[in-house]
């Protein structure tokens, strides 16, 4: 008997013991109390009326749960404990746009299992996390928690997150049941506003938002959580599209599903439902299993159930689910928590975990003069200036409700420390938050830059304009930076622009008044030393962008793998707005895949990012120019280091179908290799595709692999042009 099936028959087992109203109670999710234990908790605990709890990290209260649960409910039933563990519990990490940046699934995997190591210390043995929602809108607040705008990147990065949340087996110490959210569609939300409607094509939603949770699910993730929003016209927790014919019919998924924060309520409040119990019979014939923290299904199951709407074969699937999770996680062997086994939070070995990831995801955007790396032996006196300098919490990010400021290091303790004894660090703060207004301390910075040899600006977003419901219509830097940016460069000083933000920014009005461009996002807790290393050249930046940064909202949504239009946007058709003369006659519709104001091309591209060194690409070539169906292709281009520094580039793999049933994007990403190169050495890197990784979802909403023409690039970025040519036939 195989342990799948060995749990299978214990689950039945149990289910065949329980009363409707224990199945029942299965079913609810509740919040905490914050550390403390009310005697109707306890009661609710021993009676069997909750499945699990969210938002309790007091291991004493857990473990007294638990206790309870186990020792004094009638079947002994353990809790799931749930949290957004989302890049890192005390030790944090970078956010997960962050993470993306660094193209590095090795290390992704690694935060993730030192996130559930020091989680399941406290008691807690589920995650909401990854989200694969797709971010194409840097607007919407949760693109922070996103791993990009690209479904292969997504997939095959969440795959490594729910490796190293759950581990080989949940059931080992140190392994926390892991969450795909938001299914699906999240990130389409309309003019990137949280929560908003999402009009998403079926064939849109199979090509591009449904791949990264194909992908988690492949990879044995134990939960899905549906998202807020309604997917044409029938919000998520209600859509039995999504859930039945998607997830449990076309995947196979055995898992179980849990609804975002009050998300079967809220069906009402879209307008699905009248009132709770209606809701309650949409959620549960649509295929949601647990309900989080609103109390539509205890109050209405029984009567849904009486009038003949729900069945006891559908209540005790859903309750099946549940409890196979619970088995998978070993919870029924022990749900007591011992820290003694765990190692100590915060500990060297995170920390330092903690500043590698730091360090890969940061993406320097621009480095004219070759300002960056600095050299100590030059620095006499050294401007650090900015709000975000010197502040341990604003560089965690979103979701760190659990983060510990304390083990923070920020830019100016790493620069302090990495700088030499030589060299004088001036500190100005000059701005009180980063949405300040004030210029009060303008003069000061001013002044500091002015005697400086280099200013180290320390910019972008605080942590609290990122995330749930903290979405931004001006993706600009906020409050005066810009102002008090071009008041230092007004000096001559050199400029370093040091940025840290939970989305990608508008930075077209900085470029010019700056020398280099790191962009760390919020990087954890070791952001600043991390950052240090790159500054002073004691290690190579080989970040590259997972998401498109546009040159103004206007151009929103922008994004690597975009559809050609009939009148594709060519350097030939564009007109700047300032090109018309007055009075201009309109002879012609022209070219509209592209605004007159910002052009069609982005500020960095998907996939950009810059080193220390420079890497030229040549030699592509192709094992055939004709794939037989079925057939495996192999791609390989020569990658050269030009220049004087050891460094790492990510090697990128594009294509492009240029006939389908239904039209295609002019690029998609398909492989990604790291290749580190000494100084001056060459190496051939190679892909390889199979006819199967070109398949799609045609207008029948068939996965097929069609013969036909295709283009292939090799590059360091999505804007590569080394490109090649093949036919499948």
């Amino acid at each position: 008997m195989t342990n799948f099936e060995r749990i299978d028959k214990e689950v039945a087992e149990l289910l065949s013991r329980m009363t409707l109203e224990e199945k029942i109670g299965q079913l609810h999710l509740i919040s905490g109390e914050g550390g403390h234990l009310s005697d109707h908790l306890r009661h609710t605990v021993t009676e069997g009326k909750i499945g699990g709890i969210l938002n309790e990290v007091n291991l004493d209260t857990i473990n007294e749960l638990q206790r309870i649960a186990v020792n004094e409910s009638r079947l002994g039933i353990p809790l799931l404990i749930g949290r957004d563990v989302i890049h890192g519990f005390r030790t944090v990490f970078p956010i997960p746009l962050g993470q993306a940046a660094s193209w590095n699934p090795d290390m992704i995997e690694k935060c993730a299992r030192v996130s559930a190591e020091e989680a399941a210390a406290s008691g807690v043995n589920w995650t909401y996390a990854p989200m694969i929602d797709i971010g194409r809108d840097p607007r919407w607040g949760r693109v922070a928690e996103t791993m990009g705008e690209d479904p292969w990147l997504t997939g095959t990065l969440a795959q490594a997150m729910v490796r190293g949340f759950q581990g080989d087996d949940l059931s080992k110490p140190g392994s926390i049941a892991a969450c795909a959210k938001h299914f699906a569609g999240y990130g389409a939300s309309e003019a990137g506003r949280d929560y908003a409607a999402t009009n998403v094509s079926e064939n849109e939603l199979r090509n591009v938002h449904l791949p990264p949770f194909k992908a988690a699910a492949d990879a044995g993730v134990a939960s899905f959580m549906t998202s807020f929003g309604d997917i044409d016209g029938v919000p998520a927790s209600g859509n039995e599209f999504l859930l039945k014919q998607i997830l449990r019919r076309e995947w196979q998924y055995n898992g179980f599903v849990v609804s975002d924060w009050e998300s079967i309520r809220e069906l009402s409040v879209h307008g699905l439902t009248a009132n709770d119990k209606e809701a309650a019979c949409e959620a549960i014939n649509a295929g949601v299993d647990m309900e989080m923290t609103s109390d539509s299904y205890p109050n209405f199951i029984k009567e849904l159930m009486d009038e003949g709407k729900v069945t006891i074969e559908q209540i005790d699937y859903m309750v099946s689910n549940i409890l196979r999770c619970k088995f998978r996680l070993g919870l029924f062997d022990t749900a007591h928590t011992d820290t003694s086994i765990f190692p100590a939070s915060g500990n060297e070995q995170y920390l330092q975990l903690a500043k590698e990831a730091a360090a890969e995801s940061i993406v320097m955007l621009q480095n004219n003069h070759n300002r960056l790396p600095l050299n100590r032996s030059e620095l006499n006196k050294l401007a650090v200036i900015g709000p975000l300098s010197d502040d341990d919490y604003e560089q965690l990010g979103t979701w760190i409700f659990d983060g510990d400021p304390s083990l923070s290091q920020t830019v100016l303790q790493a620069i302090n420390q990495s700088a030499g004894e030589h060299t004088e660090i001036q500190y100005v703060r000059a701005m009180e938050t980063s949405r300040s207004r004030s210029t009060e301390h303008f003069e000061e910075a001013v002044e500091a830059a002015r005697s400086s040899d280099v200013a180290v600006l320390c910019m972008g977003e605080e942590s609290i304009l990122s995330g749930e419901a903290h979405c931004r219509a001006d993706i600009s830097l906020p409050g005066n930076q810009e102002d008090l940016i071009a008041a230092v460069a007004a000096t001559g000083t050199p400029i370093v622009l040091v940025i840290l933000a939970g989305r990608p920014l508008t930075l077209l009005n900085v470029l010019p008044n700056v020398d280099s461009i790191l962009f760390a996002w919020h990087p954890g807790s070791m952001g600043g030393p991390a950052i240090a290393d790159i500054l002073f050249g004691d290690r190579v930046p080989s970040g590259k962008l997972p998401v498109t940064f546009p040159k103004m909202v206007g151009q929103i949504p922008i994004y690597h793998s975009q559809k050609n239009t009939g009148r594709p946007a060519t350097p030939e058709t564009y007109r700047h707005i300032d090109d018309f003369e007055p009075r201009a006659h309109q002879v012609s519709l022209g070219n509209t895949s592209f605004h007159f104001d910002a052009g069609y091309t982005p500020l960095f591209p998907f996939g950009f990012g810059l080193s220390y060194t420079e890497f030229h690409y040549s030699e592509i070539q192709l094992n055939t120019a004709e794939l037989q169906m079925g057939g495996t292709l192999e791609i390989s281009a020569e990658v050269r280091n030009n220049g004087e520094r050891a460094a790492l580039e990510i090697v990128q793999l594009y294509i492009r179908d240029l006939v389908g049933n239904v039209t295609r994007p002019v690029k998609e990403l398909k492989g990604f290799e790291r290749v580190h190169l000494e100084a001056g050495e060459s190496r051939r890197v190679s892909f390889t595709l199979h006819t199967d990784d070109l398949a799609f979802f045609n207008r029948k909403m068939e996965k097929v692999t069609e013969a036909g023409d295709f283009h292939v690039w090799i590059g360091g970025n999505s804007d590569t042009e080394l490109r090649a040519e093949f036919k499948i036939v």
